[in-house]
């Protein structure tokens, strides 16, 4: 929780996102004796894992952001956008930082 006493709608002090999230494959090199390395014909590489990421950022300052929960579906993840986005709405400033920051900010 932040330790300024500003209070009000949670909605003027928060936005929310989702942030996709993958690691890929690194695309393998072909070695040759007359060049350093060249790439191989490689399509896109394709995803070894991928998480959706939903967080809550600060309005005065977007580097303050807050990881809200991790899913592996993006269908859960934009169900858990939307539930955040009618409790940032509905709630004020301390009530959202209560429920979606329970370890304190």
């Amino acid at each position: 929780m932040t330790t300024s006493k500003e209070i009000g709608a949670a909605s003027d002090f928060y936005r929310l996102r989702v942030v996709r999230m993958s690691e890929t494959v690194a695309p393998e090199f072909e070695w040759r004796d007359d060049i350093l390395w060249r790439e191989t014909a490689v399509a896109a590489p394709e995803a070894d894992y991928e998480h959706f990421r939903v967080e809550a950022v600060a309005v005065d300052n977007d580097e303050n952001v807050t990881t809200l929960g991790l899913f592996d579906a993006p269908q859960d993840a934009a169900e858990a956008l939307e539930s955040a986005a009618e409790d940032l709405d509905g709630l004020t400033r301390s009530e959202f930082e209560d429920r979606y920051f329970p370890d304190g900010r």
